[in-house]
Order: C-alpha cells, then sequence, then structure tokens
C-alpha cells in the first residue's frame, strides 16, 4: 500500500533563542565556582585594511586534544558597556590537530575610553571588567575585575591583558 503524496511541507517548530537581555534577567542555578574562560584585550593593527583594531580575545581553560574548536559568541556594543553573551562551540576547519583550547578573537575600531566588557553565560552568570582605553599612548588598563551583585552568580572568568601581541603601524 502506497503512502499518501503530501501536498504541503511539514513545519519545523523554530527554535528559541536567547536574547542578551533575557541571558541576564535569568537567574543562574547555584554551582560552585570554576574558572572556564580567559578574557585578554591586546591592540592589533591590520596592514591590509590598514586599521587599528582592540582585540578582545576568549579562551577557554581547558584544551582540546582531538579538534579544534572556536567559541561561539553574541555581541552586543553599547554607549560604555560590551555584552558577551556566550553560546557554545563550533568547530573550526583544520587539518593539524594539537591539543588547544578554543578561541575566538572580536574585533572593534572605535575603542576610547572607560568600557565595562560584561561575559554572560547562558544560565545567567555574568562576569565583568573595567577597562580603559587609550589608543594616543597605545596603552590598556584592567581597572577591575568584578561580579556584578545577582542570586547565585558564581566566577567563571578571568580578565587580564597580554601587552606581548599589541602590534601598531610602524
Amino acid at each position: 500500500m502506497p503512502l499518501r503524496k503530501q501536498e504541503e511541507l511539514p513545519k519545523l517548530p523554530k527554535t528559541r533563542k536567547k536574547t542578551i537581555d533575557k541571558v541576564k534577567s535569568a537567574t543562574p542555578t547555584l554551582k560552585k565556582d570554576e574558572v572556564e574562560y580567559h578574557l585578554s584585550v591586546f591592540y592589533k593593527y591590520d596592514s591590509i585594511l590598514r586599521k587599528q583594531f582592540y582585540v578582545l580575545s576568549i579562551k577557554t581553560i581547558k584544551e582540546f586534544s582531538s579538534l579544534a574548536y572556536e567559541i561561539s559568541v553574541d555581541v552586543r556594543k553599547e554607549k560604555d558597556v560590551i555584552d558577551i553573551s556566550l553560546l557554545g562551540l563550533n568547530t573550526k576547519q583544520s587539518y593539524f590537530v594539537q591539543p588547544s583550547p578554543a578561541i575566538t578573537d572580536l574585533y572593534f575600531e572605535d575603542l576610547f575610553g572607560k568600557f565595562t566588557i560584561n561575559i554572560i553565560k547562558q544560565d545567567g552568570s555574568i562576569n565583568s571588567g573595567l577597562y580603559e582605553f587609550n589608543v594616543y599612548k597605545k596603552e590598556v588598563t584592567l581597572l577591575e575585575e568584578f561580579m556584578p551583585v545577582k542570586k547565585n552568580n558564581r566566577k567563571f572568568c578571568t580578565f587580564g591583558l597580554t601587552p606581548e601581541l599589541n602590534t601598531f603601524k610602524e
């Protein structure tokens, strides 16, 4: 007995994507503090585009041995706040396999002054760092590393600088 011919394609349910505002307002579950990520900031000059970029580099503390991963993020930049929502891990195309952490680099052009950088996990945990960017003096300083007041908030990210990776126009 043959199956009946379908007249139209079946509709698939839409996946729910959490916006940054919904993730920020969520209450995380109670877990112990475990550092999983590290955010480092440095300057990078792109000689092809001839532009100076500020790079926010997020990497995992744990290293992956069999595949190369990158961290998928959702970024929102407002007046003096940069919200980075961590979505998960994606595999990268790589023929050369070596143990390495998952990493992603975010490029910004127009940062000057003090910026609060919020790293937000999907469960609602938030870690923040206050940075001051000064392209004229060619320096970035980490002023403060803190956790916003929130129920069950926990420490999962460290903040730092990597001045050895700075490159400038020659």
